[in-house]
């Protein structure tokens, strides 16, 4: 076996059609969006918002001692 590049010796044909192989390219495609914050993370956080806005509406009373029997 020869070696280096005599080893693969390119072989036109005299008759017929020339085929081809395409080289693989890129294909580019539209972004896909993706949402900053999931939903079930917005509901957290109104949820969360919600409790804080209740908590800061009721009067702040210090616990009152229960009567012992």
């Amino acid at each position: 076996m020869p070696d280096g590049k005599a080893a693969l010796q390119e072989v036109l044909p005299k008759r017929g059609q020339l085929s081809v192989e395409d080289t693989a390219s890129l294909v580019l495609c539209k972004p896909k969006v993706l949402p900053l914050k999931s939903v079930s993370l917005e509901k957290l956080e109104a949820l969360q918002r919600a409790a804080l806005e209740a908590a800061a509406r009721q009067p702040e009373e210090p616990p009152q001692p229960q009567p012992q029997p």
